[in-house]
């Protein structure tokens, strides 16, 4: 102990509050080193989570003594890896996350008793809504998504019927293709009751609308007129690439197809009449007959009322007594005929083309000549016209209707990529992971870093700070320690002469030291200080050694 005192009063308190400050700092720099180094790698273990389901979860974790970690305002929830499993079905199992929203889960703790049969229609569609906007969220793209839904109730003595339509709110990553819009029209469409594709909106977080919800009886506003003729386009270059690829090879082809749509609607009626296709529908005849006397015609008569061939037999020859009589016949017929008739109605639908346009451009062939060099070889014609025969049959080439088909053999700018070969070795024979190599980077980083810091700051100042003036030092001999001191007390004891009364131990003391190579800073900043305070002692030293080597 009387060492260890004496050992510290030669260090001084600044030295010893500088070695304090030093250890503790190496002490707090390996400790960060080493819980970094051996803490447990963190992984999501839900992402996108509301407000509401980041607490019921933290609490449940809290509940379970897990260490987690919160990112993104808390939307995000890091966990242990080894845990991430476990705790997602212990989560499950407590109905957590919810996913936002109110599911059917709502009728779960709901006194069916007390309950009025409006606020069960409500309770039922908030349900309906929160199984169909959990159930979007589940589609790649889309971050987060509310359903409204409007199901109109149907008057009493009401002939009329007011159909449900839907209006959805998306946040997306990216954008949504045409076809996955229509897919998540339909979801919904099939989920409610009456529910109509075309009767759904859909809207992204941005305010642009994606589908419109003013559908017309037929539909036709379901797809854009610009995305059939997409869709038709891309259809037909897959079908010509694919067929072009299959004779050139892949990569070697480049199709472009145009396609010139008419979306006009058009209804168009006629009636004709076939004049020789006539057939009787009615017909009616009337006949009409009347006789008269000429002179008596008006008087009543016994002769009058004889019928003709009496009163002929009465009077033969045309003698008297016979009168004259006026005789009248009208024949009347009418016929109907049915005249037949054709109405025809012709409707045409938009989306009717007009004509197609083809460009395809293929590559050349490669081959090695004698040098080894890759010299290029272009198609000849008949294979050309081959290939431009296919691409005719695959789109359904019509003359009549204007179609193009236009097959350019030129070579390409640049060459075609090489494939990359497959990943092997030893990394993939041990299946390491791109977490698993992050980790053994950083445990080496954070190792040649304490490393570092060894060799770089804590040797240096351990060395500095325990080499005081006047300490001895294990690697010098007791001479070369002895002798700075005792030239130091010399030195501050003795004035004029008696500082220069022993110059041959002063030059002892100097040839040592060049020897060694080790000289304190200390002792040479207290020997000029010396000999600041006694100028003319230091020249006569200096002198004296002058002549000792000039007579040497």
């Amino acid at each position: 102990m009387q060492n260890l005192l004496e050992f510290a009063k030669t260090l001084g308190a600044p030295r010893i509050a500088a070695m304090g400050a030093v250890t503790v700092a190496l002490v707090g720099f390996f400790a960060f080193i080493i819980l970094r180094v051996t803490a447990p790698e963190m992984t999501p273990l839900f992402s996108n989570l509301t407000m509401d389901d980041s607490a019921a979860i933290a609490k449940e974790l809290d509940r379970e003594a897990v260490s987690y970690q919160l990112r993104g305002d808390g939307n995000v929830i890091l966990v242990p890896r080894d845990r991430v499993a476990r705790l997602r079905m212990q989560l499950a199992e407590s109905g957590l996350p919810k996913g936002g929203g109110v599911g059917y889960e709502i009728f779960d703790h709901t006194d069916a008793l007390g309950t009025t049969s409006f606020v069960q229609n409500i309770d039922a569609v908030r349900a309906l809504e929160g199984e169909l906007a959990r159930t979007i969220r589940t589609l790649d793209r889309v971050e987060d998504a509310r359903v409204h839904l409007v199901m109109p109730e149907r008057p009493l003595f009401s002939r009329d019927k007011v159909e449900p339509s839907a209006s959805i709110v998306l946040r997306v990553r990216g954008t949504l293709d045409p076809g996955q819009v229509r897919a998540i029209r339909h979801l919904v469409a099939t989920a409610v009751n009456g529910l109509r594709p075309q009767r759904i909106s859909i809207v992204d977080e941005a305010g642009n609308l994606l589908a419109d919800g003013a559908g017309d009886e037929n539909g036709t506003s379901d797809v854009g007129a610009d995305e059939r003729q997409v869709a038709f386009e891309k259809r037909l270059r897959q079908q010509v690439e694919q067929i072009v690829t299959s004779v050139v090879g892949p990569g070697h082809a480049r199709v472009q197809v145009a396609a010139d749509f008419d979306f006009n609607r058009v209804t168009e009626t006629s009636d004709k009449y076939d004049p020789d296709g006539r057939v009787v529908r009615s017909s009616q005849t009337r006949e009409e007959s009347s006789a008269s006397n000429a002179g008596n015609a008006n008087q009543v008569t016994v002769g009058n009322e004889i019928p003709q061939g009496v009163q002929q037999r009465q009077a033969p020859g045309g003698e008297a007594g016979a009168t004259p009589r006026d005789e009248s016949r009208k024949s009347e017929e009418t016929v109907n005929y049915e005249i037949s008739k054709t109405t025809r109605t012709e409707v045409s639908e938009g989306g009717r083309v007009n004509r197609i346009s083809v460009a395809v451009l293929v590559d050349g062939t490669y081959s090695k000549n004698d040098k080894g060099e890759t010299v290029y070889k272009p198609r000849s014609k008949e294979e050309i016209d081959q290939i431009a025969a296919l691409v005719r049959s695959a789109i359904g080439f019509d003359q009549k209707r204007g179609d193009q088909v236009e097959v350019v053999n030129l070579r390409f700018a640049e060459p075609l990529p090489q494939p990359l070969a497959a990943p092997g070795g030893w990394l993939t024979a041990l299946h390491f992971s791109k977490d698993d190599i992050m980790q053994a980077i950083e445990t080496v980083v954070m190792g040649l870093l304490g490393l570092a810091v060894l060799l770089l700051v804590v040797r240096p100042l351990v060395r500095r700070m325990l080499s005081p003036a006047g300490e001895p030092v294990a690697a010098l001999p007791p001479a070369a320690s002895a002798a700075p001191s005792e030239a130091g007390a010399a030195a501050v004891a003795q004035s004029g002469p008696t500082f220069s009364a022993e110059p041959s131990e002063t030059s002892k003391m100097i040839d040592l030291a060049q020897v060694q190579g080790q000289v304190h800073a200390q002792s040479v900043q207290k020997v000029g200080e010396i000999a600041d305070r006694n100028p003319g002692e230091t020249v006569s030293i200096i002198r004296q050694w002058l002549h000792e080597n000039a007579a040497a």
